[in-house]
C-alpha cells in the first residue's frame, strides 16, 4: 500500500510500538512471578511501587524509544516524498498497535465514566464527619450492599454504606477509615487508572494480570500498615474490622476506581493474619536496591544522550525503519 509522508510516519510509529513493546513484555512476563514472590517478603509500601514501576516500564521505554528515535530520524533522514509503498508486515503490526492504544483508552474512558456515574449517584446524600485526630469526611450512603471504599481520581470520596456503619464499632470505623485515607494519599485509584490507560501486548487482553494482581494485594496490605502504624490496638480493630465487614458480603467493582475496604475473600486470611502478629520482611531493602536503580538510570541515561548526540544512531534507527516498512 503506498501512503504520504505523513501517513507512514504514523504507520511506522505505531508498528514500531507494537513490536518494540511486544518484546518488553516478554521480558516483564518471564520476571513477574519472581518479581511478585520477592516483593511480597519487603515492605509492602515499596513493593507496590516497584510492581508499579514494573507495569508501567514497557509502555515508558517504548514510548521513549518511539518518540525519542523513531521519529527523529524518520523527520530528519526520510525524504519528503509523496507517496512510497508500504509493507503488509508493517501495516498488520502498525494496526495491532493502533488497536491496543484504542483499547486501552476506551477501557480507562469507561471505568472513568462509571465511577464518576457510582459517586453522583450519592452525591445528594448528607455528609458525617469524623471527629478525632484523623477527622475526614464520608459519605454515608443507603444500598443493600456493603460499602467502604475511596472512589474517583481527581476528588477521591469516600463512600460508606449504612449498614457497615452500624456494623462496626467506633474503634473498628477508625482503623477501617485509616485504612481507606492511606489508598487516598497513595493515588491508588490515580494508579488503577493508568493500569487501564496502558496498553496490553494485545487488544482486550490483560497480559499483566499477574503484576496488577500483586500490586493490588500488597497496596492492601501497604494500607492495613499504614492505617495500624505499629499500634497493636488498631491492629486487633481493623483485623475485626476486615472480618465483620466481610461478613457483610464482598462485591468486586473492577470496572470503577475504587480501593475497597475488602475488594475480595481470597487474601482475607492473609491480611488478617498479618494484622494480628508482625510481619517480617527482608532486612532493609531499600539501600541496595535504590543502588542499583540509581547506577541503572545513570547508566541509561548516559547511553542515551550519548545516542541522541551521535547523529550515526540515528541512521542506524532510519536504517531499521526502512527494513520494518518493507
Amino acid at each position: 500500500m503506498t501512503l504520504p509522508y505523513y501517513m507512514r510516519l504514523l504507520c511506522l510509529c505505531f508498528a514500531t510500538f507494537f513490536v518494540v513493546h511486544t518484546l518488553s513484555w516478554l521480558v516483564v512476563r518471564s520476571i513477574s512471578a519472581t518479581a511478585v514472590r520477592v516483593a511480597e517478603t519487603m515492605s509492602p509500601r515499596f513493593s507496590a511501587r516497584l510492581l508499579f514501576g514494573l507495569r508501567m516500564a514497557p509502555v515508558g521505554i517504548t514510548l521513549f524509544l518511539v518518540l525519542g528515535f523513531c521519529v527523529p530520524s524518520y523527520v530528519w533522514l526520510e525524504p519528503d516524498i509523496s507517496g512510497e509503498r508500504v509493507g503488509i508486515a508493517c501495516l498488520l503490526a502498525a494496526a495491532s498497535g493502533g488497536a491496543v492504544w484504542v483499547a486501552s483508552l476506551l477501557r480507562g474512558l469507561v471505568s472513568v465514566i462509571r465511577t464518576r456515574r457510582y459517586v453522583r449517584r450519592y452525591s445528594a446524600v448528607t455528609c458525617a464527619a469524623l471527629t478525632g485526630d484523623d477527622a475526614s469526611e464520608v459519605l454515608v450512603v443507603n444500598q443493600a450492599t456493603a460499602v467502604m471504599a475511596v472512589a474517583g481520581v481527581l476528588r477521591p470520596r469516600l463512600l460508606v454504606s449504612q449498614d457497615v456503619m452500624n456494623a462496626l464499632s467506633e474503634e473498628q470505623r477508625e482503623a477501617a477509615f485509616r485504612h481507606e485515607t492511606a489508598h487516598s494519599v497513595s493515588r491508588d485509584n490515580l494508579k488503577r487508572l493508568l493500569f487501564l490507560l496502558s496498553p496490553d501486548v494485545l487488544p482486550f487482553v490483560r497480559g499483566y494480570s499477574m503484576l496488577e494482581r500483586g500490586w493490588a494485594r500488597l497496596t492492601e496490605w501497604a494500607a492495613d500498615d499504614a492505617a495500624v502504624d505499629g499500634n497493636q490496638n488498631r491492629a486487633l480493630s481493623l483485623a475485626s474490622a476486615l472480618v465483620r465487614f466481610a461478613k457483610l458480603g464482598v462485591h468486586s467493582t473492577p470496572s470503577y476506581l475504587l480501593s475497597s475496604l475488602v475488594d475480595s475473600n481470597a487474601d482475607l486470611a492473609t491480611r488478617v493474619d498479618r494484622l494480628l502478629r508482625e510481619p517480617a520482611y527482608a532486612a532493609k531493602p531499600l539501600a541496595p536496591l535504590a543502588a542499583i536503580t540509581r547506577n541503572v538510570a545513570l547508566v541509561i541515561g548516559g547511553v542515551t544522550a550519548t545516542l541522541l548526540l551521535w547523529p550515526e544512531s540515528l541512521g542506524s534507527v532510519h536504517r531499521l525503519l526502512e527494513r520494518l516498512v518493507r
